[in-house]
């Protein structure tokens, strides 16, 4: 079983972070990018709900949408000899909706029509699916750019991690469905909404509509939808593109996981769907596992020294010692009975993927220090 992801970092250009909420993702993440930083790479690490201390760690005050770039006074001050640099970037899902917008609008003011619509603020910040979509819309832009070396992409930490393998389509469902179909032929040529082309049953469920929200909002609706529909073609063979950059060969899928079972449970789910959508799942990462024989040689050496200790000093505290690193231990030797079943799934796959274990630190990652810890464990 091999042991670093390093091959990873040095042959892909895209390596997209999956797993769910609270199991060291974004860290992962974070780490991976320092260490192919630390190899001389352009890295920028995308990450959709960065948290705080990471931004801290880095010297950041906090992930914003632009692009920021590491100050390398960073690494020299914490001894780390970086030869590349690390960017990191937050994903703003409107501005990216606009880029697209102003990409394939047939005129400049088509494209303020769309920009004020206010159905348009709506479907550009909450419609569901949007935030994945543009997720992967704007992982196609920068792999697009060629400005960076290496690409890590920290997913949504939702309970539908893998939703985004799905947007692209989604996307394209929603513009050529009847529904919009049946605005397109009622707002006529006049830009008015007219009923009367549309079918009876049509008909009388938008005039029913238009009584609890007022014409003026079906209006709005008509009017963004034949906007949106001028914008189909480009949408389409766009989404198109960013589908096929899922798949393409220089992509890597790193699955990350804790030893709870749930975090497991869910990590297998999201394996099974990559394998679903014939996408490779080359890499998992086990991070906060207990180590068993550190911790059981710690417990020894803490036995033996109780027995040289004078009667006057405390042995309870002493037990104490012993008896929390017996807890460990015990921790440890569940943990892995718990990863049996991570374990019995990838012996199952006919080309058995990467595993590395992250041992449970007793601190946070907090700084660039820290971090450069676990960047050496899962590439060293």
């Amino acid at each position: 079983m091999a042991l670093s992801l390093e091959k990873l970092l040095d042959s892909r250009r895209v390596i997209l972070v999956v797993g769910s909420g609270g199991v060291g993702k974004t860290t992962t993440t974070a780490a991976l990018g320092l260490a192919a930083a630390a190899r001389g790479k352009r890295v920028l690490c995308l990450t959709i709900d960065p948290a705080r201390r990471l931004a801290n760690s880095l010297g950041l005050k906090a992930m914003t949408t632009e692009a920021q770039t590491v100050d390398p006074q960073r690494f020299r001050d914490a001894g780390l000899p970086v030869r590349g640099t690390l960017t990191v970037m937050m994903l703003d899902t409107k501005s990216t909706f606009d880029e697209l917008v102003h990409r394939y609008a047939s005129s400049p003011q088509a494209r303020d029509r769309i920009l004020h619509n206010r159905l348009y603020q709506y479907v550009s910040t909450s419609l569901a699916g949007t935030h994945e979509y543009m997720a992967m819309e704007k992982l196609h832009a920068v792999k697009t750019d060629g400005a960076f070396d290496l690409i890590l992409l920290d997913t949504p930490p939702t309970a539908n991690a893998l939703d985004f393998l799905d947007a692209p389509q989604r996307l394209v469902d929603a513009l050529d469905s009847a529904a919009m179909r049946w605005f397109i032929e009622a707002f006529q040529e006049s830009g008015k909404l007219s009923f009367n082309i549309l079918a009876k049953s049509a008909a009388v469920v938008l005039k029913g509509i238009g009584k609890l929200t007022g014409g003026d909002f079906l209006e709005q609706v008509a009017q963004f939808v034949t906007e949106l529909n001028d914008l189909f073609g480009g949408f389409k063979e766009r989404a198109q593109e960013v589908a096929r950059t899922l798949r393409a060969p220089d992509v890597a899928y790193v699955l990350v996981t804790s030893p709870s079972p749930m975090a497991i449970q869910e990590v297998l789910f999201f394996s099974e769907r990559l394998e679903e959508q014939g996408m490779p799942r080359d890499a998992f990462v086990v991070n906060r596992l207990h180590q068993a024989s550190a911790l059981q040689a710690g417990a020894d050496a803490a036995r033996e020294a109780l027995r040289s200790l004078p009667l006057s000093l405390d042995d309870d505290a002493a037990e104490r010692l012993v008896s929390a690193l017996d807890d460990e231990r015990r921790q440890a030797q569940l943990d892995r009975l718990r990863l049996r079943r991570l374990d019995e799934a990838l012996a199952r796959s006919s080309s058995p993927p990467l595993r590395v274990d992250v041992p449970a630190l007793p601190y946070d990652v907090h700084d660039v220090r820290t971090l450069a810890e676990v960047a050496r464990v899962l590439a060293p």
